[in-house]
């Protein structure tokens, strides 16, 4: 599988980790679809998005709202794409989502026949074993405003990913804490940094930090 995952920030500040995507995808000019977290103002980010982008010679995108209704055409030139982005935003919202409105497999299935599957804050955690990194700290964790009861994300690799780190005790307390309940490492990044996964190799880019029964260690 060929994986991107965002610690966050905007979209010029991900520049090497949006260019590593294009270049997995294998393609001069790939076809990317935006999948956001939640479709109420969206269209925004989607604009900086596509503006971003078309720095790099791309000229071919796809918004596809996971939350309004959709027809099966919508969807099948969803899964067409050279590269699917999952954007920021509730957690909660988007793992629902996906789900009740049967996407979340097909997002699996599409990774695993080698599409580019992409995310960023709350799309890089929903690719996770589960979405438990959007439930702390106390003071920067995600609402669970819909409900959720069922934490179980994609389960693309074995390990848990924190997006917008800050490298402080006050995160760090929580995080150490946090990884001592997971038989997985717990990689967390700030903005503008992230983790690549292509086949069974893992690379990081900005500086990563690594948590896994209580202690800490940077990547890189």
């Amino acid at each position: 599988m060929k994986l991107v995952f965002h610690g966050g920030g905007y979209d010029r500040d991900n520049r090497e980790l949006n260019l590593k995507a294009i270049e997995l995808s294998g393609e001069k000019k790939p076809v990317i679809a935006y999948i956001p977290a939640q479709s109420y103002d969206s269209e925004v980010d989607f604009r900086d998005f596509v503006k971003e982008h078309q720095k790099y010679g791309l000229r071919q995108f796809l918004y596809f709202p996971i939350d309004y209704p959709f027809d099966n055409t919508l969807k099948r030139e969803l899964l067409k794409a050279d590269i699917i982005h999952l954007s920021g935003g509730n957690t909660f919202h988007f793992l629902k989502y996906l789900k009740e409105h049967k996407v979340f497999n097909d997002l699996k299935n599409f990774a695993k026949k080698g599409g580019i599957l992409t995310g960023l804050s709350a799309g890089a955690i929903v690719m996770t074993p589960r979405i438990s990194a959007a439930t702390y700290p106390d003071f920067d964790c995600d609402e669970n405003e819909v409900g959720l009861l069922n934490f179980t994300g994609m389960g693309l690799v074995k390990f848990e990913f924190f997006p917008h780190y800050s490298n402080s005790r006050r995160y760090d307390d929580e995080l150490k804490k946090q990884s001592l309940k997971l038989k997985y490492p717990l990689y967390a990044a700030p903005d503008g940094a992230g983790v690549i996964v292509e086949e069974d190799k893992i690379k990081f880019v900005g500086k990563v930090a690594c948590f896994f029964q209580g202690k800490k260690m940077f990547m890189n």
